[in-house]
């Protein structure tokens, strides 16, 4: 298989100073004198990952974790410190919901805009145009500015463009959070449609559920540091939901395994406690209703528990 997008070692430092707080004059001083200093932070260190033609990658990590700096690298937005990103292909992505836009044109011509940005044709948006509008259910208002729109409007229009002008690379930074819960369940299938087709994707979300439906690799951010890169991606999820209700991020495989484990019989003697509870209000409920009641409470009961 193909391979897409390889990532080596990749580091991406950011320098900070105090600039703004000191002003122009004291700043040349500073300098002048080699009083001014400037401070390194890390948003990524020695990152490495591969995907291939139809991977979906899952990104997890807590806020400042370094997903969002990683993905600008990956877009070309962003030169990394050190290592090395080889991409091969056509990408759209959508990091910022309203970049790419400008608030005070239409949403129809905004579609345009986008579509130009993304290296596209007006014969090939003229094609897509009806198709996009349908998708993002804006009909009635593509006439409309788009600073007049909601963010879940916005986060429609975007995710529509970025989805329906045919990329080889899809990157969604918590794209697919946004909006109701039908249209998010249609932004799924829609993902799953395309990565079918070939496209590959990457996808940063907090919403694990969606990471552990949509992506066959994931890859685990902890401050700027990769915890794992793996395609077992329900194992790491669970060590992940383990981190995330106070356990330490792992430090090997054989931790992480470990606390996959923990969580997986966490969550089982809570389905016996809750299936436990429920039996007790059965049993009750048998001893004190009428017949008919407790034989439908029963078989529910039943069914429930043979899932």
């Amino acid at each position: 298989m193909k391979t897409v997008i390889r990532a080596e070692g990749v580091s991406i430092r950011y320098m900070t100073g105090d600039f703004k707080e000191i002003g122009l004059k004291e700043y040349v001083v500073r300098r002048l004198t080699g009083s001014y200093h400037v401070k390194d932070f890390w948003a990524d260190r020695d990152v490495t990952f591969s995907l291939e033609q139809g991977d979906m990658l899952g990104i997890i990590g807590a806020n400042g974790a370094g997903k969002t700096t990683l993905l600008k690298a990956v877009s070309g937005i962003m030169t990394p410190t050190g290592g090395t990103i080889a991409v091969e292909g056509k990408i759209a992505a959508l990091l910022e919901l309203s970049s790419g836009f400008d608030g005070d044109l239409t949403v129809r011509e905004n579609t345009y805009l986008r579509g130009a940005l993304l290296g596209y044709t007006r014969k090939f948006m003229d094609e897509k145009y009806e198709e996009i509008i349908d998708f993002a259910e804006l009909k009635d208002f593509q006439n409309r500015r788009f600073n007049q729109l909601s963010s879940g409007m916005k986060s429609r229009l975007a995710f529509s463009i970025a989805c329906l002008v045919e990329p080889d690379i899809l990157i969604l930074d918590e794209v697919l959070a946004v909006g109701d819960g039908a249209f998010r369940r249609k932004s799924e299938e829609k993902m799953r449609a395309i990565l079918s087709g070939g496209v590959t994707g990457i996808l940063v979300s907090h919403a694990i559920g969606q990471v552990r439906s949509l992506c066959n690799k994931v890859l685990w951010l902890d401050h700027g540091r990769q915890v794992c890169f793996s395609g077992e991606v329900q194992t790491v999820c669970d060590a992940y939901e383990a981190f995330l209700a106070g356990a330490k991020a792992p430090e090997g495989q054989e931790t992480l395994l470990r606390m996959a484990g923990e969580y997986r019989n966490r969550l089982d003697r809570q389905r016996r406690e809750k299936e436990k509870t429920e039996a007790e209000k059965l049993c009750d409920l048998l001893e004190k209703s009428p017949r008919e009641t407790a034989v439908q409470a029963a078989q529910a009961f039943l069914d429930k528990i043979s899932r």
